[in-house]
Order: structure tokens, then sequence, then C-alpha cells
């Protein structure tokens, strides 16, 4: 048996863990189940796996010591080939913040929002709010905005998000809305299929989107 604790490796694949653990403090707390979740679980499987593999034999410790980064390698890969997508398109996707009704909740979820779709190399615009869902639509057309956010309520979504819907339904703007709201089921039964929520599992989302983005 190996002591891992004496390969500099593992102190420095636990220095590592540390790090990451340091840096995903800093992000919102929103982003628990999200970026948070995938990052540092990415990290404490490199250590696991050194530890793991040191009571097998020499060969299987060698595998175990080869694949012992993947996690993060193939988490970073995949992140970087989904921003590379994105900048190979002729037209950087512009995801444009419809933000209205209740301040609070409006401002957190253009952020969360903001952040979420940042990942895939979007350009994304914030805004302070708009009186109306008409006034909102035009000011994103007006961005020439390729996606449209609907950041407000889970209360206020019912009546807002079908109201927006109709504007765009058949239109050529990504509709999303950020949130999971109780009456979810109510707006997928519409046509409305795109939420983004801590839930979300970000890669595949993002993914999603670029696959419906850049194939136009």
């Amino acid at each position: 048996m190996h002591n891992f604790r004496n390969l500099q490796i593992w102190k420095d694949a636990m220095d590592l863990a540390q790090a990451v653990y340091e840096i995903t403090e800093a992000l919102p707390k929103m982003e628990t189940y999200g970026l948070i979740s995938q990052m540092t679980r990415a990290a404490v499987s490199v250590p696991s796996n050194i530890a793991e593999g040191s009571g097998r034999t020499d060969k299987d410790f060698s595998h175990f010591l080869q694949i012992a980064t993947l996690p993060i390698a193939r988490a970073a890969e995949e992140f970087e080939a989904l921003r590379l997508e994105t900048e190979a398109a002729k037209k950087q996707p512009v995801a444009f913040m419809l933000t209205i009704g209740n301040l609070a909740m409006r401002i957190a979820r253009a952020q969360f929002s903001c952040n979420f779709l940042a990942c895939a190399g979007y350009k994304v615009i914030d805004n302070n709010g708009f009186a109306t869902i008409a006034e909102g639509i035009k000011a994103a057309r007006k961005a020439k905005a390729d996606i449209i956010v609907l950041c407000s309520s889970d209360d206020e979504y019912a009546d807002l998000a079908p109201k927006a819907w109709k504007k765009l339904q058949g239109k050529k703007e990504l509709f999303i809305v950020a949130g999971a709201p109780a009456c979810m089921e109510d707006l997928q039964k519409l046509g409305i299929t795109n939420f983004i929520h801590v839930r979300c599992n970000v890669l595949e989302t993002l993914k999603s989107f670029n696959q419906q983005l850049l194939k136009k």
C-alpha cells in the first residue's frame, strides 16, 4: 500500500481543492447547485482518486494517478470548448435582461442570469427595469438581442411570462425565464421551455442554448 499523504501530487491536490473552495465562496450563493457544485466536486475528486488508488497494486495505482486530474481537465475543457464554439459563430449572441416587477427579485435574477449566460461567452445586457413587457421587448430588439431573459418574481411570472411569450412566440429571439416558479408546468404547457435556475446543469443547459442559437 502506498502512503498517499507523502506524495507531493496529493499535497498539491489538497491545496488546489482548498483554493477552489475559497474561490467559490466569492461566487453568488445562487450558484450553489450550479458552478460551485461542479467546481468543488471536480476539485475534491483529485485527492480522492489518489487516496483510493493508494490501496491498489502499483499498476492500478498508476492508473488512478493518471485519471485523478481528468474531472477538472474535462470540466475546464468542456466550458472552454463551449466558449470557442460561441466565438467561432458569425455573431456573438446577445442576452438581454428584461427586468420587471419586484425590485429585489429582478435584480437578483438578472445578476444570476448574466453570470450563467456569460459562461458560454454571450454578451449580456442588464437593465434597471421596465414598466411593461412591451417596453422591455422593444428595448431588447433595439439592442439586437438574440436572447431575452425575463427576470421577475415567482408570483409575477404567472402573468408576465405568458404576456412576453405571446409577443415573442414564433419570433427569432430565444425566450428564457429566470427561476423555477411554481407555475412552471403551466408555462411549459404554453410552450415556454427555457428556464435557468440554481438546480440547472449549467454546461448542458448552455450547450442546448448554443444548439438553438448558433444554427440560425
